[in-house]
């Protein structure tokens, strides 16, 4: 298991780090990512608050980084990717499945959104849910089972699945809004980004946005 304590300086955001984080930008910018509100986040959002003191050093390069649990913090521009694809507008009711590091829902949080996250790890979801608590992030956490959703505040603007998933969840999808968007790596072994809207209670529109490698989303929870 990985070291959980972050780094000694935690809640520091030096100059150097914002530098870095400049550059990262840039970088996904060369990459294709041009939607000014997701860019304008990850440059607000610190990366390295939600990386372990042993890869600080790496929080601001182009790859994903291991956390607890197996489990891994995606690369920035994943997390540009899925974002935009989810065309976020303030104000919206966010449900995201798979918490991990806590970085992805402080995107959507630094949006303006209203996020609902859902870990099934007991020991990401305690470390999280206190990490959110340090950096007076208001964001809703639950330890439970991604594949059933979140009922009780359904129905959602966004869901936004961060695992990879063999098909989409049908419980996912009806708490789904007419109009929503729902993003989601699906795929066995290697996945296909997918988006899919909502049209109507019975209609669903869906488009392909290319390869990626999740780790995978699975139905029992670690309590």
């Amino acid at each position: 298991m990985l070291n959980t304590a972050f780094f000694i300086y935690f809640m520091i955001d030096t100059n150097r780090d914002k530098g870095l984080r400049q550059i990262m930008i840039e970088e996904l910018r060369k990459k294709g990512i041009d939607n000014e509100l997701v860019l304008s986040a990850m440059l607000t959002m610190p990366r390295h608050y939600f990386v372990s003191s042993s890869f600080y050093g790496r929080a601001y390069i182009d790859a994903a980084l291991p956390i607890n649990c197996g489990q891994t913090i995606s690369q920035p521009f994943t997390v540009a990717k899925q974002t935009s694809l989810l065309d976020i507008t303030p104000k919206q009711k966010i449900l995201e499945i798979g918490t991990g590091s806590g970085y992805q829902a402080a995107i959507l949080k630094t949006m303006g959104g209203y996020v609902y996250s859902i870990e099934r790890h007991r020991v990401l979801y305690e470390q999280t849910k206190q990490l959110f608590a340090n950096l007076s992030l208001n964001i809703a956490c639950r330890l439970g089972d991604g594949y059933l959703g979140w009922t009780e505040f359904a129905p959602f603007d966004r869901i936004l699945i961060t695992c990879g998933a063999p098909e989409i969840p049908e419980k996912l999808l009806s708490q789904l809004k007419i109009g929503g968007i729902l993003v989601a790596p699906i795929g066995e072994q290697e996945q296909i980004m997918t988006k899919v809207v909502r049209v109507s209670e019975s209609e669903w529109e869906t488009s392909l946005h290319g390869h990626c490698s999740f780790v995978p989303m699975l139905k029992n929870v670690n309590y």
